[in-house]
C-alpha cells in the first residue's frame, strides 16, 4: 500500500474545484499538476489497476498549453482550465482507441467525442482513459483484456462498476474527478462502493455523440467526485445538446455548480424505499447497508425534511430494459475487431440481441411512457425518493469468475438491484455516501427524482453532505505522489 505525505495527499485531494483554484491564483501550475497526477497514476497501476491507458507526452502539452493560457490571462469561458480529469474508455478521445473493455486491435479515433470536446473547451487536460468491463455489462470491473481493477478501501474488493476504473481512480486521488457512464447504475454503483458523489443525469442532460444515444437510450454520462460541489462543476463544463442528439432536455435556469454552493433545497417531502424492484433474480438487503441508509434517513429528518416511508410501483420494468440493453450490446459488438475474443456470457447476450430487436425493441421502447406515468405517481406524494444505491457491500474480486451467465446474472442482481430501474425511465439519480461498516467498507444511498430534478437533488446532496463532511475520509489506499516517495 502506498504513503503518501500530508502535503502530497493534500493535493492530490484536494478536489476539482481547489485544484482549479490554485491553478487560476498561480499557486501550482496545471504542468505540476498533471505531472503529479501521472506519477500518482504510474503508482498505483500495480495495484489498484484503473487505468486502460494514460496519454503522458500529449497531456504534458496540454498542461504546458494552459499555463501559458493563463499566463496571458486567456482563460475566458475556461474554469477547468489545466485540471487533470480522466474519462471512461466508452467515451472517443483523439490519439486513442475505443475499447471498451473488450481485446483486440481497435482503430484509433482521430477526432473527440463530444463529452471530450467540451472537456478540452472548458481547459481540462484528460489524462487517461480508465477501465470498464466488456461493454460495460456488469457491476464490477474486471475482465480478460485489463485484469481486476481494485477498491481503494480494500484491495481484495472491486470498486463496482462499470466505471469502476473511473471511481478508484478519484478514490484514491489519482485525478480529482472523473467521469463514467451509467446504463444500471454504473456510475451510481461504483460511487458508493468508493465513498464518492456519483451523479447519473436526466437521459440527454451530456450529449452521447458520435451516438444520438447510447445502449437504446438506457446510459447517461455522468461525473464522479469526492464532493458534491466537484460532481456539479464537472456536470456543468460538460452538459449541453449537440446536433444529432436523440434526447435534448431544458437547460437548467442555474449552473449546477452554484446550486450546490447554495445547498439549499428548501423542505422536502421525503420517500424511504428499501423494496427492491423486481428483477428476476433473488435479492437481499444486507442489513448493514440497511442500517446505514435507515441513518441517512433520520440525518435528513434532523435537517427539517419529512421522511416517510412509502415505494414507487415499479412494475414489470425488466420487459423494457432487458430488450434495450441486450440490442444495446449487439449494436457495440459490431465494433469489436474479432468478436470471438470476448467473454462467452457476452456472446450470448449479444446473440440475445439479434432475437429482441424489430418488433420486441419497439415494444419495450413504447412501454416506457406508461411505466412514467406508474413510477411517477409516488411524486405526487413526495419530492424525492431515498433507497439504497446497492443490496451489498462491495463484491470481492473474481466473485463472477468462470460462472455462466445465470449464475452471474444472481450474483450481480443480487448484490445491484436498486439502480437500474431508473435507466429504463432515463430519470437522474445522485449516490451520496452513507457511511462505512465497522470494517470499513463504504456504503451508498440514492437520492432519486423525476424528470429534470438534478438541481432539487444536487441541492439535498450538498445540504447532507455539510453535516455529513464524507470528503473528510480517506481511504486505506491513496497512491504516492513524487513528494511523497522523496519523502
Amino acid at each position: 500500500m502506498s504513503s503518501t505525505s500530508p502535503e502530497a495527499a493534500g493535493l492530490a485531494l484536494a478536489g476539482l474545484r481547489r485544484q482549479a483554484e490554485l491553478i487560476a491564483a498561480g499557486a501550482v501550475s496545471s504542468v505540476e499538476l498533471v505531472d503529479a497526477a501521472l506519477a500518482r497514476i504510474d503508482a498505483a497501476q500495480p495495484d489498484l489497476n484503473a487505468f486502460r491507458c494514460t496519454r503522458p507526452d500529449a497531456a504534458r502539452a496540454e498542461a504546458a498549453a494552459a499555463d501559458a493560457r493563463r499566463a496571458t490571462g486567456d482563460v475566458a469561458g475556461q474554469p477547468l482550465l489545466g485540471v487533470p480529469l480522466a474519462i471512461k474508455d466508452d467515451m472517443d478521445l483523439a490519439g486513442e482507441t475505443t475499447a471498451f473493455g473488450c481485446h483486440g486491435a481497435f482503430t484509433t479515433k482521430s477526432v473527440d467525442g463530444e463529452v471530450a470536446r467540451r472537456l478540452r473547451a472548458a481547459g481540462a487536460v484528460i489524462v487517461g482513459k480508465t477501465t470498464s468491463p466488456e461493454f460495460g455489462q456488469w457491476p464490477i470491473t474486471e475482465g480478460p483484456a485489463f485484469g481486476a481493477t481494485r477498491n481503494p478501501w480494500a484491495l481484495n474488493r472491486t470498486p463496482g462498476g462499470s466505471s469502476g476504473g473511473s471511481a478508484a481512480a478519484v478514490a484514491a486521488g489519482l485525478v480529482p474527478a472523473a467521469l463514467g457512464s451509467d446504463g444500471a447504475g454504473s456510475v451510481r454503483i461504483p460511487a458508493a462502493w468508493t465513498h464518492l458523489v456519483g451523479i447519473k443525469p436526466q437521459r440527454g442532460r451530456i450529449s452521447t455523440m458520435p451516438d444520438p444515444e447510447a445502449f437504446q437510450g438506457l446510459t447517461c454520462i455522468g461525473p464522479l467526485a469526492r464532493t458534491v460541489a466537484d460532481a456539479a462543476l464537472l456536470l456543468d463544463a460538460v452538459a449541453g445538446r449537440a446536433d444529432g442528439d436523440r434526447h435534448t432536455p431544458g437547460a437548467p435556469g442555474v449552473p449546477f455548480a452554484e446550486i450546490a454552493r447554495r445547498a439549499e433545497p428548501g423542505r422536502l417531502r421525503i420517500a424511504l424505499s428499501l423494496r427492491i424492484p423486481f428483477s428476476g433474480a433473488p435479492a437481499t438487503l444486507d442489513p448493514r447497508v440497511r442500517a446505514a441508509v435507515e441513518r441517512l434517513a433520520r440525518v435528513l429528518d434532523g435537517l427539517g425534511h419529512e421522511v416517510v416511508r412509502d415505494d414507487p410501483a415499479y412494475g414489470l420494468m425488466g420487459a423494457t430494459f432487458i430488450p434495450r440493453s441486450m440490442v444495446g450490446l449487439r449494436e457495440w459488438s459490431r465494433r469489436v475487431p474479432d468478436v470471438a475474443l470476448l467473454d462467452e456470457r457476452t456472446r450470448h447476450n449479444i446473440a440475445l440481441g439479434r432475437w429482441v430487436g424489430g418488433p420486441v425493441l419497439r415494444a419495450a421502447r413504447a412501454f416506457e411512457r406508461p411505466l412514467r406515468a406508474q413510477v411517477g405517481r409516488i411524486f405526487r406524494r413526495v419530492d424525492v425518493v431515498l433507497t439504497p444505491t446497492t443490496a451489498q457491500l462491495p463484491l470481492p474480486i473474481g466473485s463472477i469468475d468462470g460462472l455462466g451467465g445465470w449464475a452471474t446474472d444472481k450474483v450481480i442482481v443480487g448484490a445491484c438491484p436498486y439502480a437500474w430501474p431508473w435507466n429504463v425511465l432515463g430519470w437522474p439519480g445522485v449516490n451520496v455516501p452513507a457511511g462505512l461498516t465497522g470494517d470499513g467498507l463504504p456504503v451508498g444511498a440514492q437520492l432519486l427524482g423525476p424528470g429534470g430534478s438534478e438541481p432539487r437533488l444536487i441541492a439535498l446532496a450538498a445540504q447532507l453532505e455539510a453535516v455529513e463532511r464524507w470528503q473528510d475520509r480517506r481511504p486505506p489506499y491513496v497512491a504516492a505522489s513524487p513528494r511523497a516517495a522523496a519523502a
